[in-house]
């Protein structure tokens, strides 16, 4: 009697990958971020609307263009992405420093009225020296980019200089190029939302 054996199967149990899923481009969110509460400061800049009304900018300074875009920065550095991480970052601290600095700080009891605006000064050219090297950079990410921090760049350097000299014409100035620097980044950050979910460039942002 022929006695038939059935060898044993291997079998390999298939153990799933976890792999982690896959980060949406920050980018958006933090050109998002920083056109809307720049706008808004730079609108009261020019005078268009009184400078009593700029307490209406600290919530959006602490809220949006501070904690949300720097939230984008840490995307950027989970992506890999050394330049959007230094920026937003970098940005998103300047606004939180902003609404601390003319909401929470009185300097008038310390500072004569000229020696506070030279303070506030080197405070926007400081700000300037950083984007100004900054931009070298966003030559290499599109042109759209590129032109929001040339932009930026002559806002504060602007702005440094109205404080510095002590002049509203300067101050005014810095605001309406701090508008068009908003409108900038308004584009830049349409263009990245629009065009990924069409999966092509409907709004182009120029060549790296």
């Amino acid at each position: 009697m022929s006695h038939t054996e059935s060898a044993p199967t291997s079998q390999t149990s298939a153990i799933p990958k976890t792999t982690a899923p896959s980060i949406a481009d920050p980018a958006p969110l933090g050109l998002a971020a920083f056109a809307l509460t720049t706008f808004v400061l730079s609108v009261i800049n020019t005078d268009l609307i009184d400078q009593s009304a700029e307490p209406v900018v600290f919530g959006l300074a602490l809220a949006y263009g501070g904690l949300a875009q720097f939230g984008a920065g840490i995307w950027e550095f989970a992506k890999g992405n050394t330049f959007g991480a230094t920026a937003f970052c970098s940005f998103g601290m300047f606004w939180v420093s902003f609404w601390y600095l003319t909401g929470h700080t009185d300097m008038s009891g310390v500072a004569s009225e000229s020696d506070a605006a030279d303070g506030i000064g080197l405070y926007l050219l400081a700000w300037g020296i950083f984007t100004l090297y900054m931009t070298v950079a966003a030559s290499r990410v599109s042109a759209a980019v590129l032109t929001v921090f040339v932009l930026l760049t002559l806002t504060f350097f602007i702005l440094a200089i109205g404080e510095f000299a002590e002049s509203d014409g300067w101050h005014k100035f810095g605001g309406w190029v701090g508008i068009v620097t908003a409108l900038a980044a308004w584009y830049a950050s349409w263009a990245g939302v629009t065009n990924f979910p069409f999966k092509r460039s409907v709004l182009p942002t120029g060549p790296r």
